[in-house]
């Protein structure tokens, strides 16, 4: 297939590299990939365009004139911008929602009205449209104390806390950010929700829907989840102390009825439904949806699915998922790790040096997946965002991946660089 992906970071590259192994593991032909705008690793394996991502009419018609039979689009901005409406309506399969189906991303407050109408099991929420709503809502929850911005945000909308003044000061700068398009600003309050969390990806094409495996990832920017919320420092599949039956409840209570109320609502949702969980003493309940694959743990889900991706994800944007064969998967775990740049999540550091990528990727079962890198005039690999880096092992236990990944990560150099150190440690522990 000719195959255009949208995006240009490790998510992205971790999907060009899942379409990439195809050939390698099956012998097939190989397909012919291309990325916009995609990024130095990307580029090994794709060729790359210069548009935006979140030009619709741009992408149409670079795949229109691509010929491509697969659009896939990586990232919420250009869903929630109508990228996938545009290039659908160039007559052109393409994996991801609607801009109004994104909604159950781009907005927290239409999300909980959804889940509310499928009576999908979730936090109690307050939506807030100003800081006194939101302060009487604090209130009534307690601490801890839950504040999201209702926009997109990058995975750093969300802030945690005990401190009843942080969360104020969250919400406060969430009602003077921005949102071109968007109407006023909304902040959404919930209940703290205990126990674990956890990532199902739910792929749907607006009817059906077929769940991927779980995985857990690791919010927090150091060891032992101290320091502030952040798009994701690393992540791991299998989870071997999941309750049985997790995935099942999940596409019974959660999946299906979503789809089904969104499909209700004549915006039919086909793409990935990304459903973050906590296993609560009071049992599963969702904490967010997402329209598009998460970062990172599409880096370790991805690396360990058998059946051919492009083929799952060509079915559910044609509306074949229904007949789709069973997925197959790897016994193997798979860990990553997130290089950060200096400073990240604040003000980061750009333009270091990276150095050590083919090391690390001479080892056994590691590949690296670019994020924020950029080459210069002279063809030289530095950083240029706050996640850099994705190192990703395969073992045959969560043991051997962490040993492997961390061997990785410790053939890369990036001056001022960060990582946590504690990814999957728990759950290999409780593995052996």
């Amino acid at each position: 297939m000719k195959i255009l992906v949208i995006g240009s970071g490790a998510r992205e590259h971790a999907i060009v590299h899942s379409f990439a192994q195809e050939s390698v593991a099956s012998g097939a032909e190989a397909h012919e990939l291309h990325a916009a705008p995609g990024n130095p690793g990307i580029g090994e394996l794709a060729t790359l365009h210069a548009i935006s991502a979140v030009d619709g009419e741009a992408v149409a018609a670079l795949a229109v004139e691509l010929g491509a039979d697969l659009v896939v689009i990586g990232p919420e901005a250009p869903l929630v911008a109508g990228v996938a409406d545009a290039v659908r309506a160039a007559g052109i399969d393409c994996f991801g929602p609607s801009a109004e189906a994104a909604a159950l991303e781009g907005s927290k407050a239409f999300a909980k009205d959804v889940m509310a109408a499928a009576s999908v099991p979730t936090a109690l929420a307050h939506v807030c449209t100003d800081i006194d709503q939101v302060a009487d809502a604090l209130d009534a929850f307690g601490a801890p104390y839950v504040v999201k911005d209702d926009g997109l945000a990058a995975g750093k909308g969300v802030v945690v806390t005990d401190d009843r003044q942080e969360a104020l000061e969250h919400a406060q700068a969430c009602f003077a950010t921005p949102r071109p398009g968007a109407g006023d600003p909304v902040v959404v309050i919930e209940e703290y929700l205990d126990g674990p969390e956890v990532s199902l990806f739910c792929l749907s094409d607006g009817t059906s829907v077929v769940p991927l495996a779980p995985a857990q990832d690791f919010k927090r920017a150091f060891d032992g989840d101290a320091g502030p919320n952040t798009g994701g420092m690393g992540a791991y599949s299998p989870l071997p102390w999941a309750p049985a039956g997790l995935t099942e409840e999940v596409v019974t209570r959660v999946a299906q009825p979503t789809i089904d109320e969104m499909a209700r609502r004549g915006t039919p949702f086909a793409g990935v439904l990304y459903v973050g969980l906590a296993l609560t003493s009071r049992g599963t309940r969702v904490v967010e949806f997402n329209a598009r694959f998460g970062d990172p743990e599409t880096q370790v889900v991805l690396s360990r699915l058998v059946t051919p991706l492009s083929a799952v994800l060509r079915a559910a944007a044609r509306g074949e998922l229904a007949d789709f064969p069973r997925l197959r998967w790897s016994d193997d775990a798979a860990v990553t790790v997130v290089v950060a740049a200096n400073g990240y999540p604040a003000a980061v550091r750009s333009g270091d040096p990276i150095t050590g990528v083919a090391d690390a990727e001479a080892i056994e079962g590691v590949h690296v997946l670019h994020a924020g890198t950029a080459l210069d005039d002279e063809d030289v690999l530095r950083s240029a965002g706050g996640r850099v880096l994705s190192v990703v092992a395969r073992g045959e236990d969560l043991q051997e991946a962490r040993r492997r990944v961390y061997a990785g990560v410790d053939k890369i150099v990036l001056p001022g660089s960060h990582h946590r150190t504690d990814i999957a440690e728990k759950a290999a522990r409780e593995q052996r």
